[in-house]
């Protein structure tokens, strides 16, 4: 677990909190709003473009489990099973957690599901609700290997000028051989090297409008 005096409390613009992690100088979402950077690049942009009843995604950096609460929601709006796997080398300890204010801003979404997200058994799938599915895997994206294969990755890691090492070609390579063909790799950043690393792997790259704060978000697909 990460040191709890190394972990702050922030606001973001749109009023949900985010953490400040202070070893490396950086929140865990934009600081110019949490849930509506979540709902911008890994919703909209993300799972709701995926036209399937039933599918995997992977999730790298799964954190406060933002994106994880807010997939979960999804799924049973739009009626659809989902098979999530978050990797997560930090575990946040629960008084963190307990702080974060997501389900007091989100009415729709489930305090019972929320905590069952961070309370469930690692390195097992559990069904968090009949539509929804979780399996936590406490391993670094660089180790990480699978018989599975995603429809959608949620690239969520801490940015690369904080951890250029979760930034690096050889990742996405690997990612790029676990997507299912058509498959999607979503996320925030849109830096140039990184682009040019994706397509260099076989990507095809677009360039989307990002959520408030930033002019662009990237979708890449196999």
């Amino acid at each position: 677990m990460e040191n709890i005096q190394e972990i702050s409390i922030r606001k973001t613009g749109d009023g949900s909190t985010t953490l400040f992690l202070s070893s490396i100088e950086e929140t865990y979402h934009s600081t110019h709003g949490a849930i509506q950077e979540a709902k911008h690049v890994f919703i909209k942009n993300g799972v709701a473009q995926v036209q399937k009843e039933e599918l995997s995604i992977l999730e790298v950096g799964f954190g406060t489990g933002l994106n994880a609460i807010l997939t979960s929601l999804h799924s049973q709006e739009v009626g659809i099973i989902i098979h999530y796997t978050g990797l997560e080398t930090v575990p946040l300890p629960k008084e963190v957690i307990d702080e974060l204010n997501y389900l007091e801003l989100e009415p729709s979404l489930s305090k019972v599901d929320f905590a069952k997200l961070h309370s469930v058994e690692w390195e097992r799938e559990v069904a968090i609700h009949p539509n929804f599915y979780l399996t936590k895997i406490n391993q670094k994206v660089q180790n990480f290997k699978t018989s599975n294969r995603f429809d959608l990755v949620y690239y969520d890691a801490f940015g690369p000028r904080a951890q250029n090492e979760m930034w690096e070609k050889e990742i996405f390579e690997n990612l790029y051989n676990q997507l299912v063909n058509g498959g999607v790799l979503v996320t925030y950043c849109a830096m140039g090297q990184f682009k040019r690393d994706l397509k260099s792997v076989g990507f095809q790259v677009m360039n989307v409008p990002g959520p408030p704060g930033k002019r662009e978000m990237t979708i890449a697909i196999k």
